[in-house]
């Protein structure tokens, strides 16, 4: 047994790891846990002495945890601010995957379609009911109920957030002046609840709520979900696809910190991001450093197969290629990490 966990570890990363388990861990955002919690389970069935503790407690909380190296890794929605970057001086920024935030709802409503307008006009609470006039008007022949509108929102720092919010500040310049966009805004009206976890359960727990959640909490609780009128002016439904659409035509920076909400595309969907894992350039620990940059590189290749069947969109080619890049440029004390034989 030891010598087949020697081999593996020479397969995929040249070295072999200690007998005793290697711990790695990390902490930050719920958007991608889902895709996250089988990445680790997938690579420590190639490496069983290499094991992975993540905590997904916010994209807050992560960049908090990174910043004072309490973790190894961090990870994240939204994008560290120049602020957020000066107090970790080397961090970088690793795309992993990207994912979709989607406005879902308790409600027999059926293909429910939802404007910038509405749905900002929802969260600022100018529109309390299911059957207003603006809902009626861009969901001709849909009964509409008369019920009232609770919004279900993030109550803690969330990459989730920032991805909404930083949507509806583009499209509504009502929110941008009245909330503004970030991880942590004040919310006119609502409940907050933990995590994605627990806006998928306000908002399935409660009739007539509406919320924003990723993807795969949506889907994986069989919520509906609107389709939103995108920048083109045509009505999309979220998938993979229209996802993937949205970073078609992103010039994407060195550093990674770009934003794609409200990107143009006849089928694009406008509230769509990339997700990050913040890692130190230069790793402090040679075996944690060297067995993470390699999980990294495995994770932008082989793990990207796991993406599409968990509702995430693979990165486009051109971002792989630049996160190598990357991941090469890495270091552990100063000293390169050889990479070759985890191609």
């Amino acid at each position: 047994m030891k010598k087949t966990i020697a081999a593996l570890a020479l397969a995929l990363g040249g070295v072999a790891l200690a007998q005793s388990p290697l711990l790695i861990t990390g902490a930050g955002a719920t958007f991608p846990f889902p895709l996250y919690s089988k990445w680790f389970s997938d690579y420590n069935k190639k490496l069983p002495d290499l094991r992975f503790n993540y905590q997904s407690i916010g994209s807050g909380g992560g960049i908090k945890q990174i910043t004072e190296k309490t973790v190894d890794f961090g990870a994240t929605d939204a994008l560290m601010t120049e602020e957020e970057m000066a107090k970790a001086p080397g961090i970088v920024h690793i795309p992993t995957v990207l994912g979709a935030v989607v406005v879902t709802y308790n409600g027999a409503m059926q293909d429910l379609k939802l404007t910038p307008e509405t749905v900002s006009g929802i969260f600022l609470g100018a529109i309390t009911k299911w059957n207003d006039p603006k809902l009626a008007r861009d969901n001709p022949g849909v009964k509409l109920p008369d019920t009232a509108i609770t919004v279900a929102h993030r109550s803690d720092g969330s990459g989730t957030t920032s991805i909404f919010t930083d949507y509806l500040a583009k499209v509504s310049p009502e929110w941008k002046s009245k909330v503004g966009a970030g991880k942590s805004v004040k919310w006119p009206v609502g409940l907050g609840a933990k995590g994605n976890e627990g806006v998928t359960g306000l908002v399935k727990g409660t009739p007539g709520a509406v919320g924003y959640v990723e993807l795969a909490y949506a889907n994986q609780n069989k919520l509906p979900m609107a389709q939103l009128k995108n920048r083109d002016g045509n009505f999309v439904k979220p998938s993979i696809t229209a996802t993937s659409e949205a970073a078609a035509g992103v010039a994407m920076p060195d550093d990674f910190r770009v934003s794609i909400t409200d990107a143009a595309g006849k089928t694009s969907y406008p509230i769509a991001a990339f997700t990050y894992l913040l890692v130190y350039k230069d790793q402090a620990d040679k075996a944690k450093g060297e067995a993470l940059v390699r999980f990294l590189w495995w994770a932008i290749h082989e793990g990207q197969a796991s993406a599409a069947p968990l509702d995430y969109a693979p990165l486009p080619k051109a971002v792989v290629a630049k996160v190598e890049k990357k991941l090469e440029g890495m270091t552990v004390q100063g000293k390169p990490i050889p990479l070759a034989s985890s191609r």
